[in-house]
């Protein structure tokens, strides 16, 4: 079991703002866009020949190529943005590699197998396939995959990176505009909206945080504009006045606090083609908050969290792992759209926030899942709607979000190990709690479980004394172990032998030994013969 820990806060912060851009300004945002997306796909091509022998140097060298067309300050936004993108592709292009690795491990191994051979997790074995049909196709695939294994490999000792500016999925759109229900200068506009570059770094020191896109106090916006567009400004010193303003609704107060100290203060400027809208995104990095112990972090209490496919189940526990009040569920709809799972997921989130705040918890316990290995087709075989699910649940988003939300109403958020949650609260709290008025779900008590674990205690309920009789009496015995003992969270182990006192002679547990019997007359009460000595006749 990994431990748990107190997942740290968010270090950065990003806000958008809408631009109610004028004709005018949308065709001037166009086309410096435009001519310094192309100066970027010109650095990354550059920065992708250069592989593995880049330095410093060469680095100094691609910004005083941009620095003459653009701006200085314009060829860093570049430069860096180029540097990011292909270590982004790098480390990408290492995890394809794990992945690789582990695809051809799971089909040797079972091509290996007999057919219809079963899995035996004892001897490590795995089953094999159902079918010779079924074995010669994945026999394919593995020849398959160890053709994209050599590839990758040669691209990565060579320091080579395949990356597309405006997206690998917009692209692969632009042979099926049919099935999108788009046409192609529909498709055209969104392809120039996406590779545009308007991305400016901020600097502390400089007015308002960021000489390249500024953004004023009083909400205008000025782009500096490069050198060879500057017959497009209407501003001094080579910049272009936007007639929007920008007015950010939310956390206005800390970007105001930043620009007005003249810290750095990072912005980009996007348009969306489909709604026919332009945005401006701020984004800033912001103190981590610190760390509490996980020993002090739930002092209030916590509550378990269990993430599904279609609701969070949540239920508050006391500081000595007790379900406190009723269970609560939060439902979202992950179907449809990206953005529409975000908002769901967004709105399931502020639901759960205000619960945990009115229920006076500091901390939200939740598992700290990761399905990447667990959407191949050799681990879950046919089973496509499975593999949908987990391919489809945002568990990365879900964290990322659920982190974020929480910093800022100071609820801490405790991740531990999703191993047996489910199964062991179901086993040990499901029946329990369930009554006439209250039905209890197997996701209720797995979040049970999530809370008592990242409480500390042991998953496994307190058991009733045993009854009286004449060797035991009703003490405080309970099945509760220790907090250092291993294996605390199972079911407890099954003693061999009978379950009840009333066993027939011969057929107990030590039936071979009738010494060990407690009984009397035998050798192990009575080693000597004994015999009572008269009573004495005087004092």
């Amino acid at each position: 079991m990994a431990a748990a820990f107190v997942v740290p806060g968010p270090a950065g912060v990003a806000v958008r703002a809408r631009l109610r851009v004028s004709a005018g300004d949308a065709a001037v945002l166009t086309e410096v866009g435009g001519f310094l997306g192309s100066l970027a796909a010109d650095d990354l091509a550059t920065r992708a020949r250069q592989g593995l022998d880049h330095d410093a140097a060469a680095w100094a060298a691609r910004k005083r190529e941009l620095t003459g067309v653009s701006s200085a300050r314009w060829a860093g936004s570049i430069t860096k943005a180029t540097n990011d993108q292909w270590a982004l592709s790098r480390r990408g292009q290492a995890a394809e590699l794990v992945w690789l690795y582990g695809q051809i491990a799971s089909l040797q191994a079972r091509l290996a197998r007999p057919l219809g051979a079963k899995a035996d997790r004892r001897a490590g074995l795995v089953r094999g396939y159902g079918s010779r049909t079924e074995w010669h196709a994945k026999s394919r695939r593995l020849h398959a995959l160890q053709d994209r294994l050599a590839r990758v490999e040669a691209d990565r000792e060579a320091g080579r990176v395949h990356v597309v500016r405006g997206g690998k999925r917009l692209a692969h759109l632009r042979h099926h505009l049919d099935q999108a229900q788009l046409s192609t200068e529909a498709w055209r506009e969104r392809w120039r909206a996406a590779r545009m570059f308007l991305t400016a770094d901020g600097e502390s020191g400089k007015l308002f945080g960021n000489e390249t896109i500024r953004v004023t106090d009083t909400g205008r916006l000025l782009l500096k504009l490069p050198a060879a567009l500057a017959h497009l400004a209407n501003a001094p010193h080579g910049r272009y006045l936007l007639d929007a303003s920008v007015a950010f609704a939310h956390r206005s107060g800390e970007w105001l606090e930043r620009i007005t100290d003249n810290r750095a203060v990072a912005y980009r400027i996007h348009h969306d083609t489909s709604r026919g809208r332009w945005y401006v995104t701020a984004a800033w990095q912001r103190t981590p908050a610190p760390v509490l112990p996980l020993k002090a972090a739930p002092a209030q209490g916590v509550v378990g969290v269990d993430m599904n496919d279609d609701h969070l189940a949540a239920w508050r526990l006391d500081v000595h792992g007790n379900p406190v009040g009723e269970p609560r569920r939060f439902f979202y709809d992950l179907s449809g759209s990206s953005a529409h799972r975000d908002a769901q997921i967004r709105h399931a989130l502020t639901r759960l926030l205000h619960h945990t705040r009115d229920s006076s918890a500091t901390v939200i316990a939740i598992e700290d899942l990761d399905f990447a290995d667990n959407t191949s087709r050799e681990k879950h075989g046919r089973n496509k709607r499975f593999r949908r699910l987990i391919s489809r649940f945002p568990t990365a988003r879900l964290k990322t979000r659920l982190v974020a939300m929480a910093a800022e109403q100071n609820i801490a958020v405790v991740a531990v190990d999703p191993a047996y949650t489910s199964r062991w609260g179901a086993q040990h709290w499901q029946k329990p709690l369930t009554s006439s008025n209250r039905t209890v779900s197997r996701h209720d008590a797995a979040s049970i479980a999530i809370g008592r674990r990242a409480l500390g205690h042991p998953i496994r309920r307190r058991t009733a004394p045993p009854p009286h009789d004449q060797s035991d009496r009703a003490e405080h015995r309970t099945a509760q172990a220790g907090p250092d003992a291993r294996e605390r969270e199972g079911p407890r182990p099954r003693v061999p032998g009978p379950r009840t006192r009333s066993v027939r002679p011969g057929r107990g547990a030590k039936a071979g030994n009738q010494n060990t019997q407690h009984r009397s007359g035998r050798s192990a009460e009575q080693p000597q013969s004994w015999r009572q000595d008269s009573l004495p006749l005087s004092p």
